[in-house]
């Protein structure tokens, strides 16, 4: 495979990316300066939405898998909500980073995460099909799971690629993989797990949805939200510019964030409050739309604020957020634009409806595939306190986004480092991590002084 040709422009075979398909990889650095960010705020200053209990969940259909692709509805007029967002205390005039290495003898690490048990254990996941635990910094010699025999992982963006754990993981061991099995479909299944290791007999697939046609693209994303919810992003079915038509499709899974009960239901329950439940055309697990790859996304610890990051197609990446308290059912624009502009370029489209990123890079100088973050929430580093951080894939550029005293969000360029940034995650107490797919290792965020 000639993945420099066919994904990303890299000089890397058969290594992970989410990017899109003609970017070249820029050498130009950034100059560690803080700067807003160019694009318009899609979060201006209003009145914090009111929480409310998470509803209960009815069953899901009874087939989990993508339906026969039907004529796209018109885009629903829904954009991200709007909220008053506290100033971070992250300062982008005097803080920067650094990153110490933690972990070593990794074999491409994809995602990492923690069970929230109180055991302080990382979890990382494996490209090829393990989850591996850290623990007081070690690498153990044995995998948490192992599941190798059915990942299939031979092209460049297929592979094991997402973890979460159950809220409730303490007391039921329940954890849920993401995963491209040998026909190249998405599978999201649970598993049970006591002490250090799980058991790989007790896999149930809960979600199989087709990804047949084109081998890139195929997302990655878990995480339960604020709600207990399960949430899972999905690519747009691969090839370029959505050309299988999933992202604008109200009746594909592909190119969404979807949102499911798997405390209900039978194989898991549809959330009651969910935008699309009884919606003609459109399939009631979906949260969120118009997406191309949602390569990672996080909710805010401590606010329950969404961010996703979303790998653009040939020219901008971006990161867009939605707030704690949303009612869902956002565009995201795609394949209409890409970040804030129309596409393709030189099109002109309507972007009445569509939910702008909160921030966008170009791909000249920048990079060519976003991975996306988290929000700091630890203790070690107040200097990063609020500060979201993403980084680009093919040149190693890290950024900071953070809001100003006036709600506004401002982006800040930070370093430049020579990893393969395939994830970021945070450990139980909140501390922040990188993986470098290139190096096998996990770095962690510290802050610098500029």
């Amino acid at each position: 495979m000639n993945f420099v040709r066919n994904l990303c422009m890299l000089a890397l075979a058969g290594v992970l990316t989410a990017c899109g398909t003609t970017a070249a990889v820029p050498t130009a650095t950034l100059s560690p300066t803080a700067t807003p960010s160019n694009t318009p705020s899609a979060l201006q200053p209003t009145s914090n939405p009111t929480a409310t209990p998470a509803p209960s969940a009815t069953t899901a259909p009874n087939s989990t898998n993508t339906p026969a692709r039907t004529p796209a509805p018109s885009p629903l007029p829904t954009s991200a909500p709007t909220r008053v967002a506290a100033a971070s205390g992250f300062n982008p005039a005097a803080t920067t980073i650094r990153l110490e290495k933690s972990v070593s003898g990794l074999r491409q690490p994809t995602d990492l995460t923690s069970a929230r048990d109180g055991s302080g254990r990382l979890f990382v996941v494996e490209k090829r099909g393990s989850i591996r635990i850290v623990r007081g910094g070690t690498l153990l010699p044995e995998p948490f799971l192992d599941i190798s025999n059915i990942v299939r992982s031979s092209e460049s963006e297929r592979g094991l690629l997402g973890l979460a754990f159950h809220p409730q993981y303490a007391r039921n061991g329940q954890f849920f993989v993401y995963y491209t099995d040998s026909s190249g479909d998405i599978v999201i299944a649970r598993y049970t797990a006591t002490g250090d290791r799980a058991d790989a007999a007790s896999g149930a697939e809960i979600l199989r949805i087709r990804h047949r046609d084109a081998s890139n693209h195929n997302g990655g994303g878990l995480a339960f939200g604020p709600d207990s919810y399960l949430y899972i992003g999905t690519g747009d079915g691969g090839g370029a510019g959505d050309r299988f038509g999933n992202s604008q499709n109200g009746s594909s899974l592909l190119a969404k964030i979807l949102r499911i009960d798997v405390d209900s239901g039978s194989p898991y329950g549809i959330p009651k409050d969910n935008p699309f439940a009884g919606r003609a055309g459109f399939r009631p697990e979906i949260w969120a739309w118009g997406l191309r790859n949602p390569w990672r996304f996080a909710f805010d610890r401590q606010t329950g604020d969404l961010f996703i990051a979303d790998v653009g197609q040939d020219q901008w990446e971006e990161v867009n957020v939605q707030p704690a308290g949303a009612p869902g059912g956002t565009n995201y624009g795609w394949n209409k634009m890409e970040g804030t502009h129309c596409y393709p370029p030189g099109a002109t489209c309507d972007p009445a409806g569509f939910a702008t990123p909160v921030a966008e890079y170009s791909h000249a100088g920048n990079g060519c595939s976003i991975t996306g973050g988290m929000v700091y929430r630890g203790a070690t580093q107040p200097a990063l306190a609020g500060a979201y951080f993403f980084g680009d894939y093919c040149t190693g550029k890290l950024w900071a986004l953070s809001r100003d005293t006036r709600g506004g969000w401002v982006t800040t360029p930070l370093i430049t480092a020579s990893i393969g940034i395939s994830s970021f995650g945070e450990d139980e107490a909140g501390e922040a991590y990188i993986a470098d797919i290139n190096g096998g290792a996990l770095l962690r965020i510290v802050a610098a002084n500029k």
